[in-house]
């Protein structure tokens, strides 16, 4: 069982930045895919990005062009650098392991939580 520790969340005005870290409890690098999923109050977590051991990410519409993920295979940390955050960005922020039918392989963290607010 991998644990997670997610951070680096905080309030931010609209259009600022955060860069979010998740730190696994062991070694990511034989992990093919680690994702960022997010969820708001009142509704369902949901994916937010996706990057594989060979760098390859993905995104959805929404967060595309300001979301990037990165990963560290050497520190077991993978980022989200979150750039012109919007109001609508506000929820808790979560890492795992992405696996079929868009379910994850592992018990979910305690989340950092982001909060886009003026």
């Amino acid at each position: 069982q991998v644990q997670f520790v997610e951070s680096g969340g905080g309030l931010v005005q609209p259009g600022g930045s955060l860069r979010l870290s998740c730190t696994a409890s062991q070694s990511i690098r034989s992990i093919y895919a680690m994702g960022w999923y997010r969820q708001a109050p009142g509704k369902q977590r949901e994916w937010v990005a996706t990057i594989t051991n060979r760098g390859s990410t993905n995104y959805p519409d929404s967060v595309k062009g300001r979301f990037t993920i990165s990963r560290d295979n050497a520190k077991n940390t993978v980022y989200l650098q979150m750039n012109n955050l919007k109001p609508e960005d506000t929820a808790v922020y979560y890492c795992n392991v992405p696996s079929l039918f868009g379910s994850v392989r592992f018990d979910w963290g305690q989340g950092t939580q982001v909060t886009v607010s003026s």
